[in-house]
């Protein structure tokens, strides 16, 4: 029923699928993050190390003072913030006929899903953002009556190899003409 292309790079895998059938098939792209289990080793060796040294000083002090408990408290939130998991996936979904929905799923379970009407989008923009400490490439949407871009991906920051096949569909969907530019 559905074709699949599977594309990994660094952190992000990217999954391309097509729906076939009638009416129009619905063309969908995936990103999705890859875990490492590195990183919940080293979250556990953090979390015993911070646990460990007011437990140290429970014992040798026979008594937790107010700064022991503030150490507590800290450790607590730090593992609330490191035991998140943002985003698992963000998707696109493009249904040539009637529009775009922008997907977002949550480690918790959570989904946020924004649908744009075809007739809302002007054009897809592949940009390339610059900060002072890092450089990302950025797939917007200018829509039609809004002054802002929509940002496609609001959340993760895939390269641009995975970008460019989603700007290319996004462009054959809309039939903009002006974007046949190759991106290398």
């Amino acid at each position: 029923m559905a074709e699949a292309l599977a594309i990994a790079v660094g952190k992000y895998t990217y999954v391309h699928e097509v729906g076939k059938g009638p009416p129009e098939a619905i063309d969908a792209h995936h990103i999705v993050v890859r875990r490492s289990r590195e990183k919940g080793f080293n979250l556990c060796l953090f979390t015993l190390i911070l646990f460990a040294y007011p437990t140290f000083l429970l014992f040798r002090q026979g008594k937790l003072d107010t700064l022991h408990l503030w150490s507590l408290v800290i450790m607590a939130l730090l593992m609330r913030l490191f035991l998140k998991k943002p985003v698992k996936k963000e998707s696109v979904l493009i249904l040539p006929a009637f529009g775009v929905q922008l997907e977002t799923q949550y480690g918790s379970g959570k989904t946020v899903r924004q649908f744009v009407p075809i007739s809302r989008i002007l054009k897809p923009v592949l940009s390339e953002c610059v900060t002072p400490v890092t450089c990302y490439w950025s797939l917007s949407l200018i829509i039609r009556g809004e002054e802002e871009l929509m940002l496609v991906f609001k959340e993760l920051r895939p390269p641009v190899k995975m970008l460019a096949p989603i700007w290319k569909a996004l462009c054959a969907a809309i039939e903009c003409g002006e974007c046949t530019e190759t991106i290398t």
